[in-house]
């Protein structure tokens, strides 16, 4: 192989920095290599990523392996012990440019690969300017890194540090750059996004950030925000979401689990009719409003009643876009020091979500089809468009890679099927009736 390629792992904020980690790379002159920007939420996660880099070693075994990413910050000898990688560098040096011009020659030792520093060390964000995120319609700019917060399952401060945000005027130069090269929607990512401002001066909020980027850039038609903490919600993000239609109404919430007592042991800050209540209070803001959440199934100590609680707060909250994660301990977290389910009890609670979910998302589907409303859609480079509310929806001869307008004319698996009604031009209008 030639140039650089990179396998990307985990989060949309994974999406945006592999990006910056391949413009980096061939910045410095980087040739011939493969770049893997791992993700460390689950132990399968992990797995996943070493099974992919021993197959591109396969693949190519001519090339230099270069592995980062969360993973890689949290267990670099666990990378650097594979025969197959070159070097392992940290989350806070991989899209640098400098990183990749030091990077190590072949044949080093596994102490010699590691180019891993300490990521509690690190206090700032800068910001990564990118032009294009490669084959997506869509683009995503980080706007916060890290995490303050401590949830004893999960590792990932330890991959990304404490909590850091980028400038309110970075964050919108990014957008105006993006937009003025062709992007007609924008998803603003982090760690812990709705954390963002906590250590700018003034303290902005994430709402005011989002409020300010559709103030500054008015040629941006459409904005979506990445996983929220719904307890740090501002007043600014819900005026936003009822006043604003160039804010798109879809939101996907860290909700975890449904029952009080696992949300206190996990060590998380809302409760269950918190979250209850956040969803009600939206769509009665913005009717046709829509929720992704994700959910662990098997949590230590979990009870049969407990996680009953998860299956109810799918439909309470009304989640049409379900993610399921089965427990799984992360060593370092004090999750793994309490007592543990068995695996196979794991795996079966988190199929009983996965299936309460595709009821929910059938349900979602069929009621945007009884109202067969007229959409606003971003169509994919695969020819899959997404409706204000994310919904997939194929519609024939909709122009990939640009607005349209579609009226949903039925389903087909889980996707919407649509009529194309109107062009580019007209792909901001906004819905005659909303989805229920």
């Amino acid at each position: 192989m030639s140039g650089v390629r990179v396998l990307t792992f985990g989060c949309r904020l994974n999406t945006f920095e592999s990006e910056t980690m391949r413009n980096a790379a061939e910045t410095a002159g980087l040739n011939n290599a493969i770049l893997v920007n791992t993700c460390a939420v689950t132990a399968d996660a992990v797995r996943q990523a070493r099974q992919s880099i021993r197959r591109a070693r396969r693949e190519n075994p001519h090339a230099r392996i270069v592995v980062s990413g969360c993973a890689a910050q949290t267990e670099p000898e666990t990378f650097a012990a594979m025969a197959e990688v070159d070097a392992v560098i940290g989350n806070d040096d991989k899209g640098r440019v400098s990183t990749y011009k030091k990077l190590p020659d072949f044949g080093v030792d596994d102490s010699e690969k590691i180019r891993v520093n300490d990521i509690m060390s690190v206090r700032e964000t800068a910001p990564q300017m990118i032009e294009a995120v490669s084959g997506h319609a869509r683009a995503f700019v980080q706007v916060q890194n890290g995490c303050d917060h401590r949830c004893t399952f999960c590792v990932i401060p330890f991959g990304r540090g404490n909590s850091r945000s980028v400038p309110m005027g970075a964050v919108v130069e990014q957008i105006a750059k993006l937009v003025d090269n062709g992007y007609d929607e924008v998803v603003i990512t982090g760690v812990d996004a709705t954390s963002y401002g906590a250590d700018l001066p003034g303290q902005p909020k994430l709402g005011t950030l989002a409020a300010t980027i559709l103030r500054q850039v008015p040629e941006l038609k459409r904005l979506r925000l990445s996983s929220i903490d719904s307890i740090e919600v501002d007043d600014a993000l819900m005026d936003l979401i009822a006043d604003e239609p160039r804010f798109m109404p879809h939101l996907h919430l860290s909700l975890q689990h449904g029952d009080d007592m696992i949300l206190k042991r996990m060590k998380r800050r809302h409760r269950r009719d918190d979250a209850i209540k956040f969803c009600r209070t939206v769509r009665d803001l913005r009717p046709g409003f829509a929720f992704g959440a994700d959910l662990i199934a098997g949590f230590p100590t979990e009870t049969e009643e407990m996680f009953a609680r998860s299956l109810d707060i799918i439909d309470e909250c009304g989640i049409a876009f379900l993610h399921v994660f089965p427990y799984s301990p992360r060593e370092g977290t004090p999750a793994a020091r309490m007592p543990q389910l068995d695996r196979g009890l794991i795996k079966t609670r988190a199929a009983r979500l996965r299936a309460h979910g595709e009821k929910a998302y059938d349900a979602h589907l069929a009621k945007m089809v009884e109202n067969g409303d007229t959409h606003s859609v971003l169509v994919e480079f695969s020819g899959t468009a997404r409706t204000e509310n994310f919904t997939p929806v194929v519609a024939s001869n909709a122009p990939r890679g640009q607005m349209a307008v579609i009226r949903v004319t039925g389903r087909d698996g889980d996707h919407l099927t649509g009529e194309l009604v109107g062009t580019a031009a007209e792909g901001n209008t906004t819905p005659a009736r909303a989805a229920g």
